[in-house]
């Protein structure tokens, strides 16, 4: 065995004791979750990704004093006793800047260079162009309309800092000062395991009443995917040590995360851990006092991290979305908690007591509201259809009365 936490000596009676809380186990994995190694990217691969190092800006935006609006570019001493003024030139964007000829007017658009010693743009609904000349309004506003140099990003300047994320806004951002690679946190790269004798592939469940169609390896790797995952190789083991042990072992050198669903708990073939142990698995955790999840475990391999999610489909798709997605992101660079973003919610309905284990219940939420779904059961499938978040119920909680605020959480990123 690869060692062990204090109070899971490793033993088949202390598997899924679940002496510890949610919280607790949260705080287990984020202490081993530091963020992967670094790479350079495209700025057209790099949404969605964490920076590693600061962006600087190359360059000033604007490069030089630009129209804000299509007009009339014009210095405004040239307005005083007279309001008309020859049309001498143009500026448009793409173009380099000229001199300004005084008592003169040059047609400028929008994002347009604005001729050195020009201070000014009347906007052209402001204005009465006839043959060469243009006559303003007498009453013209005051505001002058140029997007003056530097005004947006200055060369050398930080865009954005290491650690934020780069959304379709930051990019826009980023390229706008003439960055085209960033320096970013790896993507994880994860193995999964459906382990059981009785699944199969989707469409094969028919051949066999024996068989049930694998529901969660799909699901999984599109939430992997969603937080940023990278999925590396997806196989069903069969519910011997051998072939757990041997399908763990080839996808150990590839991934940074081996995720597991079931053989977890007490039956004769839950044979997960031991499995891993033969590995060199440091067990971190077995058992949580939570439900549906009770089952799960956490541990590491030599620096990889190491999740046990239990087989039923609500219960691993709730243990995912409350220890994976953290675990996704903290590899990723962000904060553990950035992916746990509780919101308190109304409740509709009221919500009965609950008893000795904290409970993450699946409901419907939507605008401020959220409502239980009537039937609760960790093996049920069909109806995750109608859940898109979470309920958090602390132990013991007494029955909340509808209208009474409970802590929310989204099923999506």
């Amino acid at each position: 065995m690869g060692g062990t936490t204090k109070g899971y000596p490793g033993s088949r009676d202390s598997l899924c004791a679940a002496n510890i809380t949610f919280d607790e186990a949260s705080a287990i994995l984020a202490a081993h979750c530091d963020p992967l190694g670094q790479e350079d990217v495209a700025l057209a691969e790099a949404g969605g990704r964490v920076l590693a190092k600061d962006v600087l800006s190359r360059i000033d935006s604007p490069r030089c004093d630009v129209a804000a609006m299509d007009g009339f570019a014009i210095r405004t001493a040239d307005l005083s006793g007279q309001q008309s003024l020859p049309i001498v030139g143009a500026g448009f964007p793409g173009s380099l800047p000229a001199m300004h000829r005084p008592g003169t007017a040059c047609r400028v658009t929008t994002g347009g260079t604005i001729p050195k010693g020009a201070d000014r743009v009347i906007p052209w609904e402001l204005a009465t162009a006839q043959d060469d000349h243009v006559r303003f309004d007498p009453d013209l506003p005051r505001k002058s309309h140029i997007r003056a140099k530097c005004s947006d990003l200055q060369s050398g300047a930080t865009i954005l800092s290491s650690g934020q994320s780069l959304t379709s806004l930051a990019l826009v951002a980023v390229a706008g000062g003439d960055v085209d690679e960033v320096t970013v946190w790896r993507k994880p790269r994860i193995a999964m395991f459906a382990t059981g004798d009785e699944l199969v592939e989707p469409g094969k469940g028919r051949e066999t009443l024996a068989r049930i169609p694998d529901s969660l390896s799909a699901a999984m790797r599109f939430m992997i995917v969603n937080w940023g995952g990278v999925v590396t190789s997806a196989s069903r083991a069969m519910d011997r040590l051998g072939d757990i042990r041997s399908a763990a072992e080839a996808a150990l050198s590839d991934a940074d995360v081996l995720v597991f669903t079931a053989g977890a708990s007490h039956g004769e073939r839950d044979l997960t851990i031991a499995a891993m142990q033969d590995l060199g698995l440091n067990l971190r955790f077995a058992g949580v006092r939570m439900k549906p999840g009770k089952p799960v475990w956490y541990g590491t391999i030599a620096g990889k991290q190491v999740l046990g999610l239990p087989g039923n489909p609500t219960a691993a798709m709730t243990v995912a979305r409350l220890f994976l997605a953290p675990l996704l992101v903290s590899l990723q660079g962000r904060q553990w908690t950035s992916a746990l973003d509780w919101e308190d919610r109304a409740t509709l309905e009221p919500i009965p007591a609950n008893g000795d284990r904290e409970a993450f219940l699946c409901a419907d939420e939507a605008k401020g509201t959220v409502r239980l779904l009537d039937r609760q059961s960790s093996s049920d499938q069909a109806r995750l259809v109608l859940a898109n978040a979470l309920v958090r119920i602390p132990p013991f909680a007494k029955t909340c009365p509808a209208g009474s605020s409970v802590q929310t959480l989204s099923f999506q990123p």
